[in-house]
């Protein structure tokens, strides 16, 4: 799927830092027989799991036994956590969990694709959803959108419990960060931590590499929060909640230390990331409505803008060529500029402008800064 943002060049594959982004599907060890899914610093790779039938996942629901010391969390957690399943999603002989996010009373659930489709292995799985108050019902899936890395599935039941969405536009580095969802098969756990990171970028590997369906790309480009709240393998899908147990983020991904199959299925090292609330209800209401969802397109080639850095620091995203009658030549945009902010997102390299671009639907209006022989200027870009 053509995003309209191509990066080019041998700085547009630096990525943050010297770990690996692992979608966070599957467990290691707890719930082989999947994929885990990561992105080295330099490239975008699959690290597969031996294959092995998944574990059933635990229930166990959030405890308070002494009501007279209840702190934040624990308020936040079970606000939010009622709103919180556990999705097995199975094809042959492949299988693993991860979390949801129940969305309304109708049974749409938010998740990641990843989750089901078992990191790209199946387009089709089979999926059951297990409730907070295990419960357990089949699911069918409504839609998914490779280039967010999110789907939705629908069970029939009565008394769900919508989540409440928080505003992720309005997170801070530093607000509470509370992560729930069922790392490794282990449903209900609850993790604290803070927001580390409010705009990050990421490249994470494609959920739709190797499966059936439409994206043929290796790899994605989203803008994410970042927590050291405690994420595991299997809390993809779930919940990042602030103080108040509104839902700021889904859980996406984490970091490893490093890109074997054996490092990249070590866990938690205090550096996960979850898709902001805001952009995740956008693409999960455009699902609902139609089965898929839309991301704006520019319409350019760019490249990592680093003149001027002996380190090889980054400053934009230089346009390298434009699309005749594309958004961008609609806006007049030239070779040469080096795009520095879009829809109120900073550019810093060109990854970061194919993930601003992506997360805003077809068809809006965003407001691009750009420098073009050396002077500061801006232009209204209506995206493809």
């Amino acid at each position: 799927m053509n995003t309209g943002v191509t990066a080019t060049g041998p700085t547009a594959r630096r990525r943050v830092g010297a770990g690996a982004f692992l979608a966070c599907l599957l467990g290691a060890g707890v719930l082989a027989g999947g994929a885990v899914a990561g992105v080295t610093a330099v490239m975008p790779d699959s690290v597969h799991a031996e294959s092995a039938p998944a574990q059933t996942a635990q229930y166990t629901p959030v405890i308070v036994n002494n009501l007279d010391s209840v702190n934040a969390v624990t308020a936040a957690a079970q606000k939010a956590t009622a709103s919180v399943v556990t999705i097995s999603a199975s094809a042959g002989s492949s299988g693993g969990t991860g979390s949801g996010i129940i969305l309304d009373a109708s049974g749409h659930i938010l998740t990641n694709m990843h989750v089901v489709t078992l990191d790209g292995q199946a387009a089709n799985a089979d999926i059951e959803v297990r409730t907070n108050d295990g419960s357990v019902y089949p699911g069918t899936i409504v839609g998914t959108d490779p280039l967010a890395d999110l789907a939705i599935v629908q069970i029939t039941a009565d008394g769900l419990v919508p989540a409440t969405l928080g505003d992720s536009d309005k997170v801070n580095v530093g607000d509470t960060a509370i992560a729930i969802g069922a790392p490794l098969g282990l449903s209900g756990t609850v993790t604290n931590g803070i927001v580390s990171a409010a705009n990050r970028t990421i490249e994470t590997a494609s959920s739709a590499s190797g499966s059936s369906t439409s994206s043929t790309q290796d790899s994605i480009s989203i803008n994410v929060i970042q927590t050291d709240a405690a994420i595991n393998p299997g809390n993809s899908g779930g919940a990042l909640v602030n103080a108040q147990g509104e839902i700021i983020g889904v859980n996406v991904a984490i970091a490893s230390a490093g890109a074997s199959s054996s490092d990249a299925q070590s866990g938690n090292i205090g550096v996960g990331f979850s898709i902001p609330i805001n952009d995740a209800k956008r693409v999960g209401e455009e699902i609902i409505a139609t089965g898929k969802a839309t991301h704006g397109q520019l319409g350019v080639s760019v490249t990592d803008n680093s003149a001027g850095s002996a380190s090889g620091f980054t400053t934009g995203a230089e346009i390298s060529a434009v699309t005749p009658g594309s958004a961008a030549a609609e806006a007049g945009l030239e070779a040469g500029d080096v795009i520095t902010e879009l829809g109120g997102r900073s550019v810093t390299d060109a990854t970061e402008l194919t993930a601003a671009t992506r997360e805003q639907a077809a068809g809006a209006k965003v407001a691009v800064s750009f420098v073009r022989s050396g002077q500061q200027q801006g232009v209204d870009v209506t995206l493809g």
